[in-house]
């Protein structure tokens, strides 16, 4: 399709969609292979219900922008989620919520951009090794298309560790749900494993407010900085267009939807 074509989508009664990109490149989690993510931009800001159904659809949000992986003959890309009412703390996750708790001071607001967030965004991705080798450093004009710019009502958990900012994970809230956009942090804190720390958050986040599911973006076996989301059972994976739940009891999954 060519960009800019209009992409209607009011049979299932969701608001018109412009398709902006829609064509092959190599895959940003598997090397060798070749992805297909087309981007489509919402003609307007979407309701609550609207966002959940999206999520429940499969889509993820950068930006803006809503993608779902359609690669021609790969199905490796998973949507996964946790049912909050199904979720029980282990004794690990209460003892890093407490940890947590103890260390870091957590507070919620919108998302904004300025030099600490942008500092820290570029500190997590390059000591991790999360950039690729030509990566540049991040500006506040990338950081605001990416983490601040949305059709989506959004919020931002602020993690800081005596005055200073350590963490931030960015979060789309739905009317029945939440979905964890994106999290970065500071790599030189090990007081506390920011990252599982800020999903166990935003579980207890959705359980207080009421909401149903936190989704975790996409599951992906084979690449270790998406493979771990599988830990945090139960959880529910999108497989063939069906949701299927999986727990420490069963290999195979069971399907939900």
């Amino acid at each position: 399709m060519n960009r800019l074509d209009p992409v209607p989508l009011l049979a299932d009664r969701r608001p018109a969609e412009l398709l902006v990109h829609d064509e092959a490149e190599p895959c940003p989690y598997l090397p060798g292979r070749v992805a297909r993510m087309p981007l489509r931009l919402p003609v307007r800001a979407l309701t609550h219900d609207e966002l959940d159904q999206r999520l429940a659809g499969g889509d993820r949000r950068h930006g803006a922008l809503f993608y779902r992986p359609s690669c021609d003959g790969c199905d490796a890309c998973q949507a996964i989620r946790i049912d909050v009412t199904d979720w029980t703390f282990s004794k690990s996750h209460r003892r890093t919520l407490r940890k947590g708790d103890t260390v870091l001071k957590t507070t919620i607001g919108s998302p904004v951009v300025d030099t600490e967030r942008v500092a820290l965004y570029d500190k997590h991705r390059f000591v991790r090794g999360l950039a690729k080798d030509d990566a540049r450093p991040m500006d506040s004009q990338s950081y605001q298309r990416f983490l601040v710019d949305r059709f989506c009502d959004a919020f931002e958990v602020r993690f800081t560790l005596n005055g200073e900012l350590v963490g931030v994970a960015v979060t789309d809230r739905g009317e029945d749900s939440l979905s964890a956009v994106y999290c970065f942090y500071d790599p030189e804190v090990t007081s506390v494993g920011i990252g599982t720390y800020s999903i166990l958050k935003q579980i207890q986040i959705a359980q207080d407010r009421g909401h149903r599911y936190l989704y975790l973006g996409l599951y992906i076996e084979d690449c270790p900085p998406m493979a771990y989301k599988a830990r945090f059972l139960p959880h529910q994976r999108r497989i063939h267009g069906r949701w299927h739940r999986f727990d420490k009891t069963n290999v195979s999954p069971v399907r939900q939807s």
